[in-house]
Order: structure tokens, then C-alpha cells, then sequence
């Protein structure tokens, strides 16, 4: 079974419908974006910065949990320069990407534990090995997630779970369109393909991370070689 949090746009979507298209049983949550898809039943509005939304959501499905996969794809920016941010929209980054994704981490574990298997792949990003201006909260949220996957991998390796990152460059999708044009066009020269990634890469990515049960606690740049 796997769950994707952020299913309703972006790369969470994607992977939503592509897993479905394989067969899987795949549960998603959305909070902004309505869904568009014909899996509705799938889907459920989960604030993950809420602990309580989040177990109360994970109670509802947890009879149907089995050999879980967690996919976190869930996740907002904000851009100012920190000596102009605003205290509660930079904040708001950090509960949602960060502490969201623990939320739901949290609730999905003891269900791993007890059948001793489990997959967590957290998106994280480029943004926080890279010097991005306006990017503090965004680069920040993503960073702790590095520090995140290392200790719950050792408090949890003998019992059949990994968990790991995806530091992800730029792809043709999901925020990407956030970025100005002529941005894009400076990223796309240091990248040595000169090209953004195709969202299939994270897809392939995702799926060599669940078969291997050697990689743990680590965080994989997946960002086309990117300078």
C-alpha cells in the first residue's frame, strides 16, 4: 500500500496516478488543491501541520495498512529575503514541510514496526545545498529533513523500514513555475544536459528506493548534475 501526501498537484499527482496506473492501492491527501481525478474516494483533506488532522486521517485507513510505503510530496514555499520575511508565512513553511511531514511520520510508524516492513521517501530539495536568495524558510525546512531520516533510520533499520531523501533539482513540474523565466534560463545553464528533469526520473528514483532495503538514513541528489 502506499500513501502520497500533496496528491492533488505537482509531483505528488504524478506519482498518484502513476502508481495507480501500476496497479497499486495508493492513498493521497490534499489541503489547497481540489482534486481532479476519478480516485476521489482516495483522497482525503489532511492538514499535515495539524497532528491531530493527521491521526485522525491515518486512524481512518490504518485497517487497510499493509507493507506501507509513505511518500512525502506534501510541501509550500515562501520567498522573501529573511530581513523582510514575515514571521508567520515563514513559519507556516517550516509546520508544513518539516513538522508536517514528521506528523505523518510519526503516525505511520508504529503500523511499520508492527509488520515489520516499511518505505519512507521525504522530497527534499537542491534549494538547501545551493545559495537561492529568498529561499531561507524553503532551504530550511528541506534541510531538516536531512538531519530528520538519519535518526529515525537507526531507531528503526531492525525492524525492516528505511527511510531516505530525495534532494530534488529542477523539473518540468510542480514549482518550477513559480520560478521567473529568466531564472530558469541561469538554472538551465549550469545544469550540464541543459535541460530540466522529466518527473518519469523521480518516478524510476522512487521505485529503486522501495526495492532496496540497503539504502538508508540517506539523502540522493537526484538534480541532473546541477552546479
Amino acid at each position: 500500500m502506499i500513501i502520497i501526501t500533496g496528491a492533488s498537484r505537482g509531483i505528488g499527482k504524478y506519482l498518484f496516478e502513476k502508481f495507480w496506473e501500476g496497479e497499486e492501492i495508493v492513498y493521497g491527501t490534499y489541503h489547497t488543491t481540489q482534486p481532479n481525478t476519478d480516485k476521489i474516494d482516495f483522497l482525503t483533506k489532511v492538514d499535515i501541520s495539524n497532528h491531530s488532522d493527521v491521526r485522525n486521517w491515518i486512524d481512518t485507513i490504518k485497517n487497510k495498512m499493509k507493507e506501507v510505503i509513505l511518500i512525502n510530496c506534501a510541501g509550500i514555499n515562501y520567498n522573501s529575503f529573511a530581513h523582510k520575511a514575515d514571521i508567520n508565512q515563514w513559519g507556516n513553511v517550516i509546520n508544513t514541510n518539516l513538522i508536517g511531514t514528521f506528523n505523518v511520520i510519526r503516525e505511520v510508524l508504529p503500523i511499520m514496526r508492527e509488520s515489520s516492513y516499511g518505505r519512507i521517501i521525504n522530497l527534499s530539495s537542491i534549494v538547501a545545498q545551493t545559495f537561492v536568495p529568498g529561499s531561507s524558510a524553503y532551504a530550511a525546512s528541506k534541510a531538516g529533513l536531512w538531519g530528520l531520516v538519519r535518526s529515525i533510520a537507526i531507531e528503526n533499520s531492525r525492524k525492516g523500514i528505511t527511510i531516505n531523501n530525495l534532494n530534488l533539482g529542477y523539473y518540468n513540474l510542480g514549482m518550477i513555475s513559480e520560478v521567473p523565466k529568466e531564472y530558469q534560463d541561469i538554472l538551465k545553464k549550469k545544469i550540464p544536459s541543459g535541460n530540466f528533469g522529466e518527473p518519469k526520473n523521480i518516478l524510476n528514483a522512487i521505485k529503486f528506493l522501495i526495492e532496496n532495503d540497503y539504502i538508508n538514513g540517506t539523502s540522493v541528489d537526484i538534480n541532473g548534475g546541477l552546479l
